[in-house]
């Protein structure tokens, strides 16, 4: 790995926010997915949920291709993802336009949040409402009701990371340093790390150069087929 690259990835570990995440209820079009995906990693999340019932061909696709970046976390069950995030002490919002639905520029983000986004046709469900903590609504002068979900994700996404910033939350770094080795190994040995995965093997560590550092044996058992 180039020392650049080290560095690159380094910094924008030092920067992500694992108490700020998305969860994704039946949000079926990999390109929608892949769009809320690419917002998350530009505002520093590092985790996103999903609920894909239907579509498991979506669920191993978005999730290998996001891996390196942004974990994507699949539940069997929309229940089981809010109990997952309220463990984490997060407040769940849901984007729905109800009677109790509050702006979510009024939404304060630099506590921990989930943001719960409906599927693209019919929206969130009533058991999504009824399980969140509260409904957000992005407000809309327009002829249409609603913007398109990767739309919405990215737009609250940048107020969440507008609070933070002034806050300077972007200045202390929450991520484990067991996340930042996996990831730096992860993502500047791609081919190793998949041989590692494959044949069960404890990850090496990264130094301070961007190489690994392993014994003899370690290489030894990577080499042997």
């Amino acid at each position: 790995m180039s020392p650049e690259r080290y560095q690159k990835i380094n910094q924008v570990l030092a920067k992500r926010q694992p108490d700020l995440t998305l969860l994704l209820e039946e949000v079926h079009k990999p390109h929608n997915v892949s769009a809320v995906i690419r917002s998350a990693d530009a505002v520093g999340v590092c985790d996103v949920h999903a609920v894909w019932e239907q579509n498991k061909a979506l669920r191993k696709g978005t999730a290998m291709g996001s891996q390196v970046w942004v974990k994507t976390h699949a539940h069997s069950s929309l229940s089981e993802a809010i109990n997952v995030l309220h463990q984490q002490n997060m407040q769940v919002l849901v984007t729905h336009l109800d009677d109790t639905a509050v702006d979510f520029r009024d939404i304060d983000y630099t506590q921990p949040t989930a943001i719960l986004l409906g599927q693209e046709k019919t929206g969130a469900t009533d058991e999504a409402v009824a399980l969140a903590d509260k409904s957000v609504v992005v407000p809309m002068v327009g002829m249409v009701q609603s913007l398109n979900v990767s739309v919405a994700a990215a737009v609250i996404l940048y107020e969440a990371q507008r609070q933070r910033e002034a806050a300077g939350m972007y200045h202390i770094q929450k991520v484990s340093e067991q996340h930042i080795q996996e990831t730096l190994f992860q993502g500047g040995f791609p081919i190793i790390y998949k041989e590692c995965k494959r044949r069960n093997l404890p990850f090496p560590r990264i130094n301070e150069q961007g190489c690994i550092e392993a014994d003899e044996q370690w290489w030894q058992a990577l080499q042997f087929s």
